[in-house]
């Protein structure tokens, strides 16, 4: 329906009969999944105020699979949400608060406001289930979009939230308006519509590309969208009367001023915008990508006046800023990074068109490699007057969807598709040959990797693969059979992780299940994706554990415990940092039963309700036929070094709660005192109970679930099992003789006042970044690899080596990290060298080279998740200067100044020495190393 502007009727009168909010949730959940199985160009999707959304769905619950977008749903702002029996029915659909007031267009379709967030602000539901709603709650306004395609290469489909809005400005009597049409709406349309507003005939008219208030391209009446003119980018267009007309005009008019111009109505921009965060729906909300591929042709030349620029005016190449065309900061900062890579400019300033590859499906046909080749040879020969990068953007928009509009987007994501799609368009390999991989079967690793990088030469060759492809190593082994797979792949960059983003410290208290040492927490370092028996290993070596013993991991909670963590391949994200973890050091060898003793004591204040308290002791029995002596025996044995008579009075040995923090790699610094059980004065007799005979505890068996008891006698016959539990009451004669405190008030996993935060000083270093990545670590459970050998997916441990570097080495810090339910961003400084990274230590094919680099650019991001700026800095070679390029703004820079903790992408090229560099070139292209 069509609502008239700034009117918003709301009709109050739902169903007569409303439906069960179940019945309304299984209709609506159905409707979603038959419209994402008929997902088809032209289908209309509506806007629903997310507000009224999500009293809608408190209402019904959450309805399975809404929305099925791209990097931001419904679902993601509105997962967990569950019906509520005391939620009352909303009112009508109220759209009110995301429609804009302002309204000024021609046509009756209603807008609204620009930059809001898909599934913060607003939802998008089918047609169907937009009509069923609109039955059942009534409302509105109505808010219809379409779903289009956008790409030429690769299809994605999307719905255009934004259309395109176009300014309209009459020179003859200076009024003004704007206009409506999709991005995807064609020029013969956008002179109809036009020519139908002004009252002009059409063949007395004519557009021009009017970007930056300049006449440039003429636009004429084609099916060419207004994507593909790249008129959804910023700019200006005017559209005048033909001259030729006027001047057989009957009132003699030759007036040159006859002008109509149009302008792009741009969403505001902001130099803090959305980077990471949540997408913004500024053009289009994705609903669901498919790829498709297509052909395209190259275009004679890309050089167009509408980014005409000075042609050598004897400044200094390379210190050209770009204009930033709705917030294009993150594809400026990687471009400038990359026409300032010193291969690269030195390929493109030349002939390459020998290199272009017009055949090689997965490429664009040429098109990107000229379009980069066109604009860095324009930042080169520019002086300093900035360059738009309209013609790269547009062709980045065609082959990229998911770049195009004004979106913020990732610098690093951008980068490496500009690095794969410059390598596929400039392939020298015109048809790939199949190339079947063999498995390694011990052979030698030389062998291997000679065989791997010959097998993708003979499939990738090209300038990228020359200057910017590596290799490294690949170690998979299976954790049931031992089988070991070892490849040996390619790589275009290296993401590193941040240490503190892979790795976590936990805080475990060790307990001496044979009574020979005091509890003491030890706090390790393990790998956040590892599992329990990282943390084992890492407890092992932290408290010294003998080779005749074993560490029992377990949970506590309420002063029971919750679960053993038994599986070695339980991973550790299964614990979290408020939990409380114990780690019980057993004897290795024959284990018969569990013994698990639960402690209780008085309460008088509550009628003489027994409560529990401390943490339970663990230990295993190995006697055939067990009694109740067997367990006293084993209860004297676990508390001996609790009493009070022969330990001191002091609870924790002098140290502040017991405490001691122990990093993995640092193990070997720890003293061997703290290694070796506390030094009890006792007798042989006390250590088997025997001396204990005045202190006979009352001990009581239970069940699993610690509902009922009964007494225990020394003399009495335990029932056989595996596992024993058993509550020990304490009274005010085992609180004389033993110390509680040692059993109460377990540290928690993690706790933040136990960290120091690191200053700027400790900040951790691009090696520790590099040495993180190359850690051996188990897979995800959503990343299983299939054993050849088992014939079944498994949890397998990946480790990666370095084998070949190449001449351009990126470095990105992954200081982002996601999640369903987080987004983060770190700020960690990393300190990284910008003269001589000697990288040859990490290269494990020891080929008698060295791999020494230097920094000659850095892609920045400052800000978090909710905003953020790209800048770049890039050094000029021949002067040896840095340049900080903001946007449009080019300003020189010292190299201290060039270190911070905005440091996102680095770019490092390898220093040769003159022996190396004619070794080498006798190589070039033949997979040697």
């Amino acid at each position: 329906m069509t609502i008239a502007d700034s009117v918003f009727p709301m009709d109050n009168g739902g169903s007569c009969v409303p439906l069960p909010p179940e019945e309304e949730n299984r209709i609506v959940s159905e409707l979603i999944k038959e419209s994402e199985l008929n997902l088809r160009e032209g289908n209309l999707y509506y806007v629903i105020s997310n507000r009224w959304f999500s009293s809608w769905q408190g209402y019904v619950g959450d309805c399975g699979g809404m929305l099925s977008t791209g990097e931001q749903s419904s679902i993601d702002q509105n997962a967990g949400v569950v019906h509520s029996e005391n939620a009352d029915r909303p009112g009508p659909i109220d759209n009110s608060d995301i429609v804009s007031n302002g309204n000024n267009y021609e046509g009756n379709d209603l807008d609204i406001h620009r930059m809001l967030v898909e599934g913060t602000d607003y939802v998008l539901v089918p047609q169907k289930v937009w009509e069923r709603l609109s039955e059942w709650y009534k409302g509105g306004p109505a808010l219809p979009r379409r779903l289009i395609s956008q790409g030429a290469a690769q299809k994605q489909y999307s719905v255009e939230v934004y259309p395109l809005i176009l300014k309209l400005t009459d020179a003859r009597d200076n009024s003004v308006s704007t206009v409506k049409l999709s991005k995807k709406a064609n020029i013969r349309e956008l002179y109809e519509l036009v020519c139908k507003i002004k009252g002009v005939e059409q063949k007395k008219a004519c557009i021009w590309d009017y970007f930056n208030l300049n006449k440039h391209t003429m636009l004429a009446v084609s099916d060419q969208t207004l994507e593909e003119a790249n008129l959804v980018m910023d700019q200006d267009v005017i559209i005048s009367s033909s001259q030729i007309l006027l001047e057989v005009s009957l009132d003699g008019d030759h007036s040159l001023g006859n002008e109509l111009a149009l302008v792009p109505l741009e969403p505001p921009r902001s130099s803090m915008s959305i980077a990471g965060g949540p997408t913004l729906s500024n053009g289009h909300a994705s609903v669901s990508s498919f790829n498709s591929y297509q052909g395209s042709s190259v275009s004679s030349s890309l050089t167009t006046v509408d980014d005409k620029y000075d042609n050598y005016r004897g400044e200094r190449g390379g210190l050209a800023g770009l204009q930033n065309l709705g917030n294009t900061c993150f594809m400026n900062s990687s471009i400038q990074c990359l026409v300032h890579t010193p291969p690269l400019v030195e390929y493109f300033l030349q002939d390459y068109s020998e290199d272009i590859n017009m055949d090689n499906p997965l490429g664009m046909r040429g098109e990107l490699a000229l379009a980069f080749g066109d604009l860095l040879r324009k930042l080169w020969s520019a002086g300093r007057t900035a360059v738009a990068p309209r013609a790269f953007k547009g062709k980045l928009a065609r082959f990229a969807p998911q770049f195009s509009g004004y979106n913020q987007h990732d610098s690093q994501e951008l980068l490496a598709f500009l690095l794969d799609g410059l390598h596929e368009d400039l392939n020298r390999v015109k048809q790939k040959p199949y190339i079947e991989m063999k498995d390694s079967d011990g052979r030698p690793d030389e062998e291997i990797a000679y065989e791997c990088w010959k097998n993708h030469m003979a499939r990738n060759d090209s300038l990228i693969v020359d200057v910017c492809q590596g290799q490294y190593k690949s170690t998979l082994v299976c954790p049931v059979c031992g089988k070991i797979s070892i490849t040996f792949d390619p790589f275009m960059y290296l993401s590193l992780p941040l240490p503190s983003t892979v790795t976590r410290s936990m805080t475990v208290t060790v307990f001496y299940s044979d009574g020979s040492g005091l509890p003491m927490p030890y706090t390790v370092t393990v790998l956040k994706h590892g599992c329990c028996r990282d943390l084992s290993n890492a407890l092992a070596a932290a408290c010294c554990l003998k080779s005749d013993e074993m560490l029992l991991l377990a949970e506590v909670y309420e002063h029971k415990i919750y679960r053993y963590l038994e599986t070695p391949l339980e991973p550790l994200a299964s614990i979290k940092d408020d939990e409380h973890i114990v780690a019980y050091r057993l004897k290795s060898g024959a284990r018969k039963t569990k013994l698990e003793i639960m402690h209780r004591w008085l309460d008088n204040v509550k009628g003489g309700e027994r409560k529990l308290f401390g943490t339970p002791l663990v230990t295993y029995l190995v006697e055939d036929t067990l009694y109740g002596a067997n367990i006293e025996t084993s209860v004297h044995k676990m508390l001996l070094p609790l009493r009070r008579a022969s330990a001191s009075t002091k609870s924790h040995d002098g140290k502040e709660n017991g405490f001691v923090s122990v990093d993995t790699d640092e193990k070997s610094h720890i003293s061997n005192t703290q290694c070796e059980p506390s030094n009890l004065t006792t007798t042989s007799t006390e250590q088997d109970g025997t001396a204990c005979g005045d202190s006979s505890f009352q001990l009581f068996v239970t069940n699993s679930s610690g509902l009922g008891c009964e007494p225990i006698e020394k003399d009495s016959l335990l029932k056989q099992s595996q596992h024993i539990r058993v509550f020990l009451d304490w009274t005010d004669k085992e609180h004389d003789l033993y110390d509680a405190n040692y059993l109460r008030d377990l540290p928690e996993v993690h706790k933040t006042g136990f960290t120091v935060k690191k200053t700027r000083q400790e900040a951790i270093s691009l090696f520790s970044c590099l040495e993180a990545f190359l850690t051996e670590e188990p897979l995800g459970p959503d990343d299983m690899w299939y054993c050849p050998r088992c014939k079944e997916h498994r949890q397998a441990t990946k480790k990666l080596d370095l084998w070949k570097l190449p001449e351009i080495l990126v470095f990105h810090l992954k200081r982002f990290s996601y999640s369903r339910y987080l987004k983060n961003k770190l700020d960690t400084f990393v300190n990284f060298p910008i003269h001589n990274l000697d990288l040859t230590k990490y290269v494990i094919s020891k080929d008698g080279q060295s791999y020494m680099y230097e920094l000659y650019a850095i892609s920045n991001h400052y800000g978090g998740l909710g905003g953020g700026h790209y800048t770049a800095y890039a050094k000029l070679i021949d002067d040896n200067k840095w340049y900080h390029f903001d946007d449009s703004h080019v300003s020189p820079v010292t190299e201290a100044e060039i270190k911070s903790s905005a440091a996102y992408v680095l770019f490092y090229q390898r220093v040769r020495s003159k022996p190396q560099m004619e070794g080498e070139a006798s190589v070039a292209h033949t997979g040697s190393f």
